[in-house]
């Protein structure tokens, strides 16, 4: 194609894959009231345990409400029509990829997307226990009014969701360097020591400090993601020096 076929295929593309975010967004509109009760939960409960009125989610203009539903629509709208979009990203740079390249890149999203909704659905598990267990550091006296500014925790919800759902796709990220032939496994596993450290910070600091029980959940399952990235990665380099051996081609190590 020429440089201008390519630049209507890409427009074309664009349309079709902002068509169907915007039918994602209105469905996600629809229930973006209910996404919001189930956001404002654990507000609910930390009120109910107070007895205490002042304390709630706080909405300062008019545009409020509405703004925070259209957050929440694009969010989700976002994720629901990415079957689309991730399709039409995919038929776009598909024609220039060799077969081998095809293959890798198939895997890739075979595994990071359900690692990626497994991450969120982990952050979704964590948050709740966060919103109470930081609201236990503000003084339970009378005078002290805690409102939640509608803005300020949407994006502390969502920040958290996304960084833990790009955590549990890390491991994909190690694997395919390692199909790049950019690193080896076993160079992979000698930085273990660095990798369960740097770990464990990370999901100290994705979880409240007190909360022991979400931040060694977080980091275990982060671990065992790791390891398996470790495992397919050696299993990797085996297949691969089998091949070069039958071809006569010696791996580095040998030669």
């Amino acid at each position: 194609m020429s440089l201008g076929g390519h630049l209507r295929e890409l427009r074309r593309r664009f349309f079709i894959a902002a068509a169907g975010l915007v039918v994602g967004m209105i469905v996600a509109f629809v229930i973006s009231g209910w996404v919001i009760d189930l956001l404002s939960q654990p507000i609910v409960q930390i009120a109910g345990e107070r007895g205490d009125q002042y304390i709630a989610l706080n909405f300062t203009t008019v545009s409020s409400g509405f703004d925070l539903h259209m957050r929440i629509a694009f969010a989700i709208g976002l994720l629901i029509s990415a079957p689309i979009w991730l399709w039409q990203i995919w038929a776009f740079i598909m024609p220039g990829l060799t077969r081998k390249e095809i293959s890798y890149t198939i895997g890739f999203l075979a595994a990071a997307i359900p690692l990626f909704v497994a991450g969120l659905y982990v952050g979704w598990l964590i948050m709740p226990h966060m919103v109470v267990l930081m609201a236990n550091f503000v003084p339970n006296d009378q005078g002290i009014a805690q409102f939640y500014d509608y803005a300020t925790y949407y994006d502390f919800v969502f920040k958290l969701l996304l960084v833990i759902g790009v955590s549990f796709v890390t491991p994909v990220f190690l694997v395919a360097l390692n199909l790049a032939g950019v690193v080896s496994g076993r160079g992979i596993l000698k930085g273990w020591r660095v990798a369960i450290i740097v770990i464990t910070v990370f999901a100290a600091a994705a979880t409240p400090a007190a909360d022991v029980t979400s931040m060694l959940l977080l980091a275990g399952i982060l671990c065992v993601l790791y390891f398996a990235a470790v495992g397919l990665s050696m299993l990797f380099d085996r297949r691969k020096a089998k091949r070069d051996r039958a071809a006569g081609i010696l791996p580095p190590e040998v030669s």
